[in-house]
């Protein structure tokens, strides 16, 4: 089934009988050549690019719920590539410019909108850093503008550019940045996949590895043993659950991200915006919310709930970014597991184990990821060797010393 307009207008005119479900429910097989462990955007993004550009086959994706019941539905959909160090430069650009024609890749609507982030600073250093920042942008083509107050006052006059703590001095601005629909990523790549021949198997829990003398031979799920030549392992805030089970310790610690939605307001953000000041992001999703987050929270848990200090904090940021915020009405709040490693960059390799594939370790980073996620961590899998943009993202890298620390806050995976 291809989706287009006169598709949709034959459907409308035709009671809109001819839909059909965009991908299949199959029963598990007993063995593939592949299983990646994962229903979410990196899960699905990945069996699709195994699919089709290194044209594998016999594939399967485990779900241990229903598909984009993770972070996949979890986040804040902002899609960016303003990002400063060598390791995650070139590998958030490749994932912008994968965005850039997903739709027309997938032949699906992921409503990708290209509206602009501004990065505000507050500082002189500050308005150095990003400097900085949009420099190594500009090596790699994701282009940047640095804009100063006056340029803001005529993007964004809303904010409170006087604020008597923060005064907003100016900001960085990435026009290829945006947002996308997250549900419509998962199933844009879920039916492409699932085209592809890739069997989606929902509420399929993961429950144990069959391993050999260091082979692995298969998984043990809810629904059975599936046995397997190679598991790729993307699960993101579960992943040392996961991999725990195959007795691997991760570098990774997980904590609930916590974000919310206003209730439906008149066009008012155009761009995605964040505070300099404070951890908080903001932009508004074609229904009219406000769609804004903050930072995660303070102690570990594998719950999809947040706390209300949380609440507080990103609230309060909020006001003092733009005061107007709190005449909005909150409509409601969601969590998502995000597995934070102890850099803040994400690992995607081989493990010990002949067999077994990780990715994960993407902090705030996931959703924005999807496209370059799935195309590396499928070339890992195909080939066995790292992909040219993930080269960095090994496991070896802390006993190295090659830290991809993008917020400078050390090995401390809370911070990052």
């Amino acid at each position: 089934m291809e989706f287009s307009g006169f598709r949709v207008i034959k459907e409308a005119l035709t009671s809109h009988k001819g839909w059909k479900a965009l991908w299949r429910d199959p029963a598990p097989q007993p063995d593939y050549d592949f299983v990646i462990v994962g229903g979410g955007g990196h899960g699905l993004a990945t069996a699709y690019n195994l699919a089709k550009t290194y044209q594998k086959s016999r594939i399967a994706v485990l779900e241990k719920g229903w598909l984009g019941s993770g972070n996949i539905g979890r986040n804040t959909t902002i899609i960016r590539s303003n990002y400063l160090l060598p390791g995650n430069q070139p590998f958030y650009e490749l994932s912008m410019k994968l965005w850039e024609r997903q739709e027309q890749d997938l032949n699906f609507n992921s409503m990708v909108s290209q509206r602009g982030i501004i990065n505000l600073f507050h500082t002189d250093a500050q308005r150095d850093a990003y400097r900085r920042r949009g420099n190594a942008m500009h090596l790699t083509g994701a282009g940047g503008t640095l804009l100063n107050q006056s340029d803001l006052r005529k993007l964004v006059p809303f904010l409170n550019f006087d604020n008597a703590r923060f005064p907003i001095k100016g900001g960085l601005l990435q026009q290829r940045a945006g947002t996308a629909r997250h549900d419509g990523v998962a199933w844009g790549y879920a039916r492409a996949a699932d085209k592809l021949g890739v069997d989606i198997i929902q509420n399929c829990e993961v429950t144990g590895f069959c391993i050999k003398k260091g082979k692995l031979l298969g998984v043990e799920t809810t629904r059975g043993y599936i046995g397997a030549k190679k598991v790729g392992v993307s699960v993101a805030g579960s992943s040392s659950r996961i991999m725990a089970k195959a007795g691997i310790r991760l570098p990774i610690e997980t904590h609930v991200l916590q974000a919310f939605v206003s209730e439906g307001l008149k066009p008012t953000i155009p761009n995605v915006i964040t505070f300099g000041a404070g951890h908080f992001y903001v932009s508004q999703s074609d229904k009219g919310g406000l769609v804004f987050g903050g930072d995660i929270d303070g102690y570990n848990s594998y719950a999809q709930r947040g706390n209300l200090p949380v609440v507080e904090e990103v609230i309060e940021s909020g006001m003092a970014l733009m005061p107007m915020i709190g005449r909005a009405k909150l409509l409601r709040s969601w969590g998502g597991q995000v597995d934070m490693s102890m850099d803040g960059s994400p690992i995607i390799d081989k493990t010990h184990i002949d067999g077994l594939y990780f990715n994960g370790g993407w902090c705030y980073g996931g959703f924005k990821a999807v496209p370059a996620a799935g195309i590396t961590f499928a070339h890992l899998l195909a080939t066995d060797t790292p992909h040219d943009t993930a080269a960095a993202y090994r496991f070896d890298r802390f006993n190295r010393g090659a830290l991809i620390d993008e917020n400078g806050a050390g090995a401390q995976p809370n911070l990052h």
